[in-house]
Order: C-alpha cells, then structure tokens, then sequence
C-alpha cells in the first residue's frame, strides 16, 4: 500500500481541508477535491462487499482518517460527500491470476490502492468488482509470473492509452521475462512500441490504441515467462520514470503491477 496519512503541520489550523492529492497519488479534479465522511464510507462498503471487511491501513481506511481531520476543523459536514466520487463511483476490483486476487481500488476512476491477496488454491477467483464480488481467503499463494503482471496492467485500466511510458516498461519486463535482450517481432514489446508510435500521431484519445488491447493476452504471447522478483520490478520501475517527467509510475499500470507481483 501506498497511502499516505494524512498530516496537517503545528499550527497550521487547517485552513484547508485534506485533499485527495495530499493523501493520494491523483490528479486533475480529484487531486483538488477534499476527502469528505460519506466518500470513505463508500469505499469502506466496497472493501466490505468484495474482500469481507475493510482492509487496515488501506484505502477506505485513509479516506476515514482524512475525512475524520477534515470534519473535526469544521472544513466539510458528516454525511458530506465529493461531487466528482458521487458521480464517478468507487470500485474495489479483483484481477485473478494463479493462486491469487491482484486488487485494485479506485475513487473518480483513479487507482489509490493496489495489493496481492491470496486465494491458497491453484486459480484466482473470477475478476470481481464492489457490487458482486467476495474476498478469497487466506492461505499459501504461489509466484506471480511478469506475463501475469503485464495483463493485470491491462485489465487495471484498459482504457489507457499507449505512450512512449507504458512501451518502455513492457520492453523492460518482456526482456527479463524471456533473459534475452532480442525484442521478439510480432510480440507484447514491439506491439506497445507501434501503438506508442501510432498514438503520438492521433489527437483524440478514442483513436488511441489503448493498454487493454496491448496488453490482453500476454502470457500467451510472451516467448518465456517467470516469477516477477524485486529485482525485476526496479528495472521495469526505472524504465517507466526515464520516460516520465514526473517521474512517478501510473497507478495501476505496467511498473505498478509488476511492483505488487513481486511483492
């Protein structure tokens, strides 16, 4: 988990309440929006109705902390709730890999968590979502392979579009899957560097080709395949921050995936 707690200086008498942006890595309108008491409450029912209860130290549990600062400063009322989170929803989603749920939750569309949970048997359970999925229990989970990763990616937010970002993260992570520094013609690595391509030279986001249809299938198509290590992790995370200017990972993308697999 990456959640920060929120934190308010000596002194500094909140004159502004605790925004997305200070707990999470969002951005755009959600970023600017304060954590209000009934937007936690969502995302604690989401946890609750996908995992089997809220999940400590987690999202929903962050939003709580910061919603609780936020009331107590008098900046936002109980039972207020975020424009942006009431029309775009919540969602707690589980991507199943082997042995294992690669869960997602998002508020406004955005990723604010991302964790492995065991399910201790030889499948995951079917991809999930707040409203109808159950948490798988405890037990044993065996290794996430990077081609498995690589399609969390892509089933995490498929609607991405392709930049010169996510191709440089799925070059780094194809390279350590197969040990071969030959990107493989015709596969996951040279298709994402088309689509980059291709999508520098479209102006409207629906033209793109996006991270789901380059993603999809990935264990298929790799040449060769492994269980995703730290070490792989950090070279896939260093490819996708030399191509950044923000130098920070999409939530939920290629670098973010391949980081929760290797746990």
């Amino acid at each position: 988990m990456s959640q920060q707690q929120p934190r308010r200086e000596q002194g500094d008498q909140a004159a502004d309440p605790i925004k997305y942006g200070d707990v999470f890595s969002v951005s755009g309108e959600l970023g600017e929006k304060a954590v209000k008491p009934e937007d936690a409450a969502m995302m604690q029912s989401a946890e609750t109705a996908v995992l089997g209860k809220m999940q400590k130290s987690g999202p929903a549990a962050a939003m709580q902390s910061a919603a609780n600062v936020n009331v107590s400063a008098g900046l936002v009322q109980p039972g207020d709730v975020t424009d942006v989170a009431a029309r775009e929803g919540v969602t707690v989603t589980g991507t199943a890999v082997p042995g294992a749920n690669i869960i997602t939750e998002s508020v406004a569309g955005q990723v604010v968590g991302q964790y492995i949970q065991p399910t201790g048997g030889g499948g995951g359970q079917p991809q999930g979502a707040a409203t109808t999925g159950g948490g798988g229990g405890g037990g044993s989970t065996r290794e996430i392979t990077i081609g498995e990763a690589l399609e969390a990616a892509g089933q995490t937010i498929p609607g991405k579009p392709v930049d010169q970002c996510d191709a440089a993260a799925i070059q780094a992570a194809e390279v350590r899957a197969t040990g071969s520094n030959v990107i493989t013609p015709g596969g996951v690595a040279a298709t994402a560097q088309s689509a980059a391509a291709y999508n520098e030279s479209m102006i409207k986001d629906e033209d793109k080709v996006k991270l789901g249809d380059v993603l999809s299938g990935a264990t298929k198509v790799l040449p060769a395949d492994k269980a995703a290590t730290r070490q792989d992790a950090e070279g896939v995370v260093g490819a996708e921050l030399r191509n950044k200017h923000d130098m920070s990972t999409t939530p939920g993308g290629v670098a973010a995936s391949v980081t929760v697999a290797a746990g």
